[in-house]
């Protein structure tokens, strides 16, 4: 069934947008009497019926919904460096809302090769992404913000720095608590400055290992992302 995003659905009708009116009836060739489905973002599914199929104005009448749909037993969030190639960022946002990720923040540090971020695209990719991946929850995408600013705000205890130094020895599983929530820091391409792992070592962020390979910023972050999930199946009470 087709699935369109309409976070701004309070009531039993509800009317698409010009768009994705003319995706539905044009592109879909979806009629009067079709059944779709809708996500809102925060949680609930929505089984609809088209009743009039206009181009520009297709209006729904739902008929079903089910709340907290796909919810996550456990809050990931991952705080990154964006690439310089920003597909690379792109992929990773694609590809971590397919997999189920609660938060993402971006981080300016020392090393970052980019300054700026478009988050309104990050934003139409995890859109599609969790319509793809049939997710009930788009998750937070975070405007960039610097480094020493986004340590202060963290909960230690519950937050970890992934980087190169030889004193990032232990696994994210060391530390790993099932139903808690976890946030891990990814660095840019040239890795966290010695003064930034120092910023958050101060500030009580312990600091783990993804494993012996040297990983892309982008591909490290989404390591994390599975990491986490794999952990919370395999050590979480049934």
């Amino acid at each position: 069934m087709h699935i369109f995003y309409t976070p701004d659905l309070k009531t039993d009708t509800y009317t698409l947008n010009e768009e994705e009116s003319k995706h539905c009836t044009r592109v879909l060739r979806l009629q009067q009497g079709d059944m779709v489905s809708l996500v809102d973002g925060v949680g609930g599914l929505y089984t609809a019926i088209i009743q009039d199929a206009h181009p520009k104005k297709c209006s729904l009448q739902i008929i079903e919904k089910q709340l907290e749909y796909n919810k996550l037993p456990h809050e990931i969030h991952i705080a990154v460096a964006p690439t310089k190639n920003l597909d690379r960022m792109e992929w990773f946002v694609e590809k971590a809302v397919e997999i189920g990720i609660n938060e993402i923040t971006f981080l300016l540090c020392e090393h970052s090769e980019r300054r700026q971020l478009r988050l309104d695209r990050l934003e139409k990719i995890a859109v599609s992404a969790m319509k793809q991946s049939q997710k009930g929850y788009l998750p937070l995408l975070h405007e960039l913000v610097p480094f020493q600013h986004f340590v202060q705000t963290c909960q230690p205890e519950q937050t970890f720095i992934a980087h190169l130094e030889d004193d990032a020895t232990k696994g994210i599983k060391e530390f790993y608590k099932p139903g808690q929530p976890h946030c891990i820091l990814i660095g840019p391409e040239g890795d966290f400055s010695p003064q930034e792992i120092a910023l958050a070592y101060n500030a009580g962020i312990r600091p783990v290992t993804l494993g012996k390979s040297r990983l892309r910023t982008e591909t490290a972050a989404l390591v994390a992302c599975h990491t986490l999930h794999v952990l919370h199946d395999v050590l979480a009470p049934l």
